[in-house]
């Protein structure tokens, strides 16, 4: 994306999320909090690491939802959902499928998981996409943990367009931009009332549950109130950001400098209230985790007015930051491996490690890796495939809008 058309804040966020979703995943399965002081400023990535993901699920809510908002702001139909489909799969699932696939292979060779029916069924409905609506299925493969979320990401890809159908359908009858707009709302309320309907029907076998069983205990303690709609209704925040970001993108001025950093440093309150709290998972409103509504609120309103700055959009979207964004998909689906890996063939004792330096030199190599994963990920499968469907548009009629 060229600089006239960047969307200033987004990679900052993405590349918090990334970074904080990893160090995360470091203390958690490399022992720090049985040596050291998890009140310690380190140990505060232990309990909110889980944001890094509402990160994530708001910023991706934002970003495809805006070709859909210029659409209706312009009067325009409804983006070519072809290419918004082909766009969604070029990016998310060359590697997410190999990673998974990897993982899979990484289980039952080098970390000796038996392969059986149930692993097999996990995998299975990972490559199919439907992992996020069973317990059972949550986590598609053992020790990759984080490939949990893809799935619900594309649950939120499939509701996103339906959403905007009935935008696009009321916008025929309301001529008001604004009175459009507020129908998003009525496509939160009907979310959180589907996701009302989940937690208090569908039912999630208690034995053997908590993390202290594995993924599949982990599974039982999130569901039901980890399910699509939970997931999408904070995407729908993000989205409902987006709306009001191409109001205000024509302007410039200082005091969206001001509004970047208050609703920044509101986004970092509630962060910090997750971690005094001692909640990874934080529920809120009618049990929708991530401290919903207020912290996705909140990033939303980052979100809608830092393109809108004159100084704090271009520092934080600096450069190194803008690399690291380009790489985080990587980074995020093979950390975990690098974590496990180099436990498991370089560093044994990490999980006891001896002195915080020691700790420090294990969380150093799994960063490296992440990036040079991260890095050759992108160079040699993502970037080669999205360029390759990007090609393939022209056929499909008016080009939407870059995100």
């Amino acid at each position: 994306m060229d600089s006239e058309n960047r969307l200033l804040g987004a990679d900052f966020l993405r590349c918090t999320a990334c970074f904080v979703v990893m160090l995360h995943h470091c203390l958690q399965h490399m022992g720090y909090s049985r040596n050291f002081d998890l009140l310690g400023w380190t140990g505060v990535f232990g309990i909110i690491g889980g944001l890094g993901v509402a990160m994530f699920f708001v910023l991706s809510g934002y970003l495809l939802a805006r070709p859909f908002w210029k659409s209706l702001d312009q009067g325009a139909a409804m983006p070519s959902l072809r290419i918004y489909v082909q766009r969604r799969a070029a990016r998310i699932l060359p590697g997410f499928w190999l990673a998974m696939t990897v993982t899979f292979i990484l289980t039952v060779t080098v970390f000796h998981y038996r392969l059986d029916g149930w692993l097999a069924l996990r995998y299975l409905s990972g490559m199919l996409l439907i992992s996020d609506w069973h317990w059972t299925t949550l986590f598609p493969v053992e020790v990759n943990g984080p490939l949990w979320s893809i799935g619900f990401e594309v649950s939120s890809y499939v509701f996103l367009p339906l959403g905007f159908a009935l935008m696009f359908w009321a916008s025929r009858i309301i001529r008001q931009y604004w009175l459009v707009w507020i129908t998003w709302l009525v496509v939160i309320a009907a979310t959180l009332g589907l996701h009302w309907l989940f937690v208090n029907f569908v039912h999630v076998d208690k034995a053997n549950s908590g993390w202290d069983y594995g993924l599949q205990g982990g599974a039982k303690t999130w569901m039901p109130r980890f399910n699509p709609f939970s997931m999408f209704v904070i995407f729908a925040v993000g989205a409902l950001a987006a709306g009001l970001q191409v109001k205000l993108a024509r302007l410039r001025h200082l005091a969206f400098d001001a509004l970047s950093l208050l609703s920044g440093a509101v986004a970092i309150y509630l962060i910090l209230q997750t971690w005094m709290r001692g909640s990874v998972e934080d529920y809120g409103l009618f049990g929708v985790p991530y401290s919903f509504p207020l912290l996705p609120l909140a990033l939303g309103a980052f979100l809608a007015v830092t393109p809108s700055t004159r100084f704090v959009g271009v520092m934080l979207d600096n450069r190194l930051v803008r690399y690291l964004a380009s790489i985080s998909f990587g980074i995020y689906v093979w950390h975990v491996l690098a974590i496990e890996l180099v436990q498991r063939l370089w560093l044994p004792p990490v999980s006891n490690a001896p002195d915080q330096g020691y700790f420090a030199l294990g969380v150093a190599l799994v960063v490296a890796i992440s990036i040079v994963a991260g890095s050759l990920s992108f160079k040699y499968l993502e970037e080669p495939i999205i360029r390759w469907a990007r090609m393939r548009e022209s056929g499909y009629g008016p080009k939407a809008t870059s995100a």
